[in-house]
């Protein structure tokens, strides 16, 4: 399989799972290709025309020739030195590794996270949130975010894989949407009647039962088990967490509990405060759960899959 081949995989995952209409991506992109036309043209070399065609800021090819062929690759949540250093190891070993597959964003991607946050206004409008205040909310955490990011060494990794001849891919956001997608229907069909009742629920899926024998599964912080759940949301894509503010939107919509990757303690102070439930269904084994149904994909094709860093195989038809 191609490297960009695979790449456009993990997009065209991502846009299938995505909350937004196909209208709606299709908006994104399209604004992207008129700000790129508009720009000077001493400007234009530093716009990431990817925008034009892939709606992830924090998807992208980071290191390797998109034509190169890849017969194998090494997946995880977090692909750093030490992981591209692995990966070295392991080919040494004979494993056919061409490519360091990584959730978490590294390079292009990790720079632009911020970018990919906006379309949390989509998730909370779709809940009954006017889109107005959403935008408004987003907009300030995502800036927030970007100025923390600044000081990071982006590309130390991506230099590493460079080092060693491997290709560098990180998907994050389309293997969030796909956990996201597939939690919200698993919670729709099951209807589980207590909040007790759901985090059982949650532990039936592999990487939530995994996770929860090694001790960090899925857990109520705010609420009690044998309370129902009312309406509930699943909030476990768009970049990274959004505001405290959200929180009393969401109630204020109707919303009695939030189910997600991670909660600050804020965040569950302020939940508290609004007798709003949440629901930890898990970090690294959501990430570990999208990345999953990514990978499904990708194996078809007749590319080796090993995990690492996190990571546990679950197969899925």
């Amino acid at each position: 399989m191609k490297l960009r081949d695979i790449y456009r995989t993990c997009v065209d995952t991502g846009m299938e799972a995505d909350a937004r209409d196909a209208d709606e991506l299709r908006r994104v992109m399209a604004a992207a290709a008129t700000e790129h036309a508009k720009l000077d043209e001493e400007d234009k070399p530093y716009f990431d025309t990817e925008r034009a065609v892939n709606p992830y800021a924090d998807t992208r090819i980071a290191a390797g020739d998109p034509d190169a062929e890849v017969r194998g690759l090494l997946a995880g949540i977090d692909m750093e030195t030490a992981e591209v250093l692995l990966a070295d190891r392991l080919r040494d070993k004979g494993e056919p590794i061409d490519l360091i597959f990584a959730h978490h964003p590294e390079g292009p991607g990790f720079a632009r996270l911020d970018e990919v946050m906006l379309m949390q206004a989509d998730l909370w409008h779709a809940h009954g949130v006017g889109l107005g205040v959403a935008d408004s909310m987003i907009a300030v955490r995502a800036d927030e975010v970007r100025r923390r990011l600044m000081p990071y060494n982006h590309y130390r990794a991506i230099q590493a894989a460079e080092a060693l001849g491997f290709a560098v891919i990180s998907c994050h956001t389309p293997a969030d949407n796909s956990a996201n997608a597939f939690v919200e229907r698993f919670l729709a069909a099951g209807a589980p009647a207590t909040l007790g009742n759901l985090i059982r629920a949650l532990r039936t899926i592999p990487e939530y039962g995994d996770a929860a024998k090694k001790g960090y599964g899925p857990e109520l912080i705010r609420g009690d088990d044998a309370h129902r759940p009312g309406k509930v949301i699943v909030d476990m894509t768009g970049g990274t967490e959004g505001p405290i503010d959200a929180l009393d939107r969401l109630r204020d919509a109707g919303v009695d509990t939030v189910v997600g990757m991670h909660f600050s303690e804020e965040h569950r102070k302020r939940a508290e405060s609004l007798h709003l439930n949440l629901v930890i269904a898990g970090h690294i084994s959501s990430d570990t759960l999208g990345m999953n149904l990514v990978l499904d994909r990708i194996e078809a094709q007749g590319v080796a899959v090993r995990c690492v860093s996190g990571m546990i195989r679950v197969r899925r038809s």
